[in-house]
């Protein structure tokens, strides 16, 4: 079914958004981004030559998303092994760039390992071993991205038969964030494709707008039905029954089925639990990290209060994000309490949506069997 969906979808739709790619000019090989700050006023890129500008990139928010920064780490270590810098010394700044979301860390760790294997051929051919690993990390994440539209647009069949669904997502989940279409929104562009979309619900993401600025602009770009609305009227939509199911993407997700993502979204859960609304996290087996025991493990990166204080419009975006620039809304020397991301337990989640399938109810021996078939098909 995946691989059947994944054909069909080959040619609908406007082209594919040129987030990332590895170019080689003359003067060398470099990484080009699309600049995510400048979005949607302007579709403007960033040319990476070192690891230093990729980390400053991946901090700003220049270039997001779970899958997207796991498929930039890889590149981001071929460029410095392709370049001849210190390979160990550039996976360690791209792995600390953001804390929370486990796809860097996992991005990082394979093309490394891809690197020390073929060290013994010398530094050519260890640089082309991590060059490799990172366009196979990319190609599998938009293989990824097609199957979890299918099993999604699945689940949203069986759970809200018939159709005509109205979805509620939270920040920004779609291509600008994969090698493919996405996580969360490309359920919602799949069920949009197959007619079974009435409205997209699109919140605008507190305090950096992603929902707003990056989420519309797919939506747009798709030609989706979709509203916009402050994070702050979900509640009211619920109460009048305009909300048919949540979709979320993850940054990462605990052994125990607790997930992390952008903060609103376990608010968004308890909301839903209790107007008996599905909550579906979509996320690749990437995001999974068996390491962290549960949600009180992980790590939640906190962001400059600045983010908080001052409104960044789409004019004002190209200024790096939280180094001011933005216009102030609170008396100088407020206090701001800005955490990037929030945690919602399993027990709110009604999903998790993967390429390898769903999982229903969300329990730790469910993660456990999910991430033994994703080790099995990764092998074979």
């Amino acid at each position: 079914m995946a691989d059947q969906y994944a054909q069909q979808q080959a040619d609908v739709g406007p082209p594919p958004l040129p987030v990332l790619r590895w170019e080689e000019p003359p003067e060398g090989p470099v990484l080009v981004l699309l600049d995510q700050t400048r979005l949607p006023a302007e579709e403007a890129e960033l040319v990476c030559t070192d690891v230093p500008a990729l980390v400053q990139a991946i901090r700003t928010l220049a270039v997001r998303g779970a899958p997207l920064l796991g498929i930039a780490g890889a590149y981001g270590v071929a460029l410095a092994a392709v370049r001849g810098y210190d390979v160990e010394e550039a996976a360690s700044l791209l792995a600390g760039a953001r804390p929370t979301a486990v796809n860097l860390v996992y991005g990082v760790r394979v093309a490394v390992t891809a690197h020390r294997a073929a060290a013994g051929g010398g530094a050519g051919a260890a640089a082309q071993a991590a060059l490799r690993a990172a366009r196979e990390l990319h190609r599998q994440d938009a293989e990824a991205s097609a199957r979890m539209a299918a099993h999604g647009l699945l689940l949203l069949d069986e759970l809200l038969p018939g159709g005509n669904l109205r979805i509620l997502t939270h920040c920004n989940t779609g291509a600008l964030v994969s090698g493919g279409e996405g996580t969360a929104f490309a359920v919602a562009l799949a069920a949009h494709r197959g007619g079974r979309l009435r409205r997209l619900w699109v919140d605008e993401t507190r305090p950096l707008l992603q929902g707003a600025r990056l989420t519309a602009y797919e939506a747009a770009r798709n030609g989706m039905t979709y509203t916009l609305l402050t994070d702050s009227a979900a509640g009211s939509l619920f109460a009048a029954g305009e909300v048919d199911a949540v979709l979320i993407g993850a940054d990462r997700i605990a052994a125990d089925g607790s997930v992390a993502n952008k903060v609103g979204s376990y608010p968004l859960a308890v909301l839903a639990k209790y107007h008996h609304v599905p909550f579906v996290v979509v996320a690749p087996t990437t995001t999974i990290d068996p390491a962290t025991a549960d949600g009180a493990s992980i790590e939640v990166e906190q962001r400059t209060g600045q983010e908080v204080t001052e409104i960044m419009s789409p004019q004002s975006a190209t200024a790096a994000v939280g180094t001011g620039g933005g216009l102030p809304v609170a008396p100088l020397g407020t206090q701001a309490y800005n955490p990037a991301f929030d945690v919602t337990p399993p027990e709110l989640v009604t999903a998790i949506v993967t390429e390898e399938g769903t999982l229903s109810p969300v329990t730790g021996g469910g993660i456990t069997e999910l991430c033994a078939r994703s080790r099995q098909v990764t092998m074979s």
